[in-house]
């Protein structure tokens, strides 16, 4: 049976094999013109540390990977600098094929293309009246509608502002390379995992 785990026992669709072709997807420049049209950008961390500038993406997919030549995309060994930080570098070797991000009709997907897990956390897959976030694993080879378009709406508004803990981005995705967070990780934040993403939607911004 095809599922992917979540910390709170939540089994969203998901299936085995990406229908989108890869090959020849290509994305928009990280530069200042053109901006109106995308339809995403992504910003890439290292624990607490943002690296590099946002990403902006025009085109439909985008393939996000460690090194060239794995295709078109972003390539985070580019703008990776040297650490000293034993975690960080374990994971960037676990990066490899990465993942592949597909703006669809119904939402946007993942593609995990890599030999690790990936984590996501994403407004959609929250429950609106918990505080705890919902962060699901994606195995290797698996896709996943991580950002549903008909769900964000209903779930901005009825997200209970009792229930915030601290700012609240009805748009932004968080997907962690290799390591899950959470209260089943013994990283409770984000923001204490090696290498993952934030990928802001140009939805309602």
């Amino acid at each position: 049976m095809e599922t992917v785990s979540t910390e709170t026992g939540l089994t969203p669709s998901c299936r085995k094999h990406f229908d989108g072709d890869i090959s020849d997807s290509s994305v928009g420049e990280d530069c200042g013109s053109g901006m109106a049209d995308h339809w995403c950008s992504v910003a890439y961390w290292e624990l607490r540390q943002r690296v590099g500038r946002l990403y902006i993406v025009h085109e439909p997919y985008l393939n996000i990977f460690q090194d060239l030549p794995h295709g078109n995309g972003f390539s985070l060994g580019l703008v990776q600098g040297k650490t000293d930080v034993d975690c960080v570098k374990r994971t960037r070797e676990k990066i490899g094929l990465g993942l592949v991000l597909s703006r669809e009709a119904d939402g946007v997907w993942l593609y995990n293309r890599s030999n690790f897990p990936v984590f996501v956390n994403s407004p959609t897959l929250d429950n609106p009246s918990s505080r705890t976030s919902v962060v699901i694993k994606v195995n290797p080879g698996y896709s996943m509608n991580i950002f549903n378009y008909d769900m964000a709406s209903v779930f901005s508004a009825v997200k209970e502002r009792s229930c915030l803990d601290g700012p609240y981005d009805p748009t932004s995705i968080r997907i962690s390379f290799a390591k899950g967070w959470g209260p089943s990780y013994h990283r409770q934040f984000i923001t204490s995992c090696p290498a993952w993403l934030e990928v802001l939607l140009n939805i309602n911004r």
